[in-house]
């Protein structure tokens, strides 16, 4: 959808961004005790380094496209 730009008086073009699949789901769990285990911290850890993966991927994809500065 085109819009107009008051400052320069020109009409600018929207850019679509490259598709980037949605995060899978979850793997970790709430924790069994009031203390975590090893295994539910790394299961936790593994989640968010994906999740910072994907917004990563989508903030790149976003700057290609020209919709965020690089």
């Amino acid at each position: 959808m085109a819009y107009l730009n008051p400052a320069a008086g020109a009409a600018r073009q929207g850019k679509q961004t490259a598709a980037v699949v949605n995060a899978v789901a979850a793997t970790a769990i709430a924790a069994a005790g009031s203390t975590p285990t090893k295994a539910e911290y790394d299961a936790l850890l593994a989640d968010v380094n994906a999740l910072r993966t994907k917004l990563n991927a989508l903030l790149a994809a976003m700057r290609t496209s020209g919709q965020l500065a690089p």
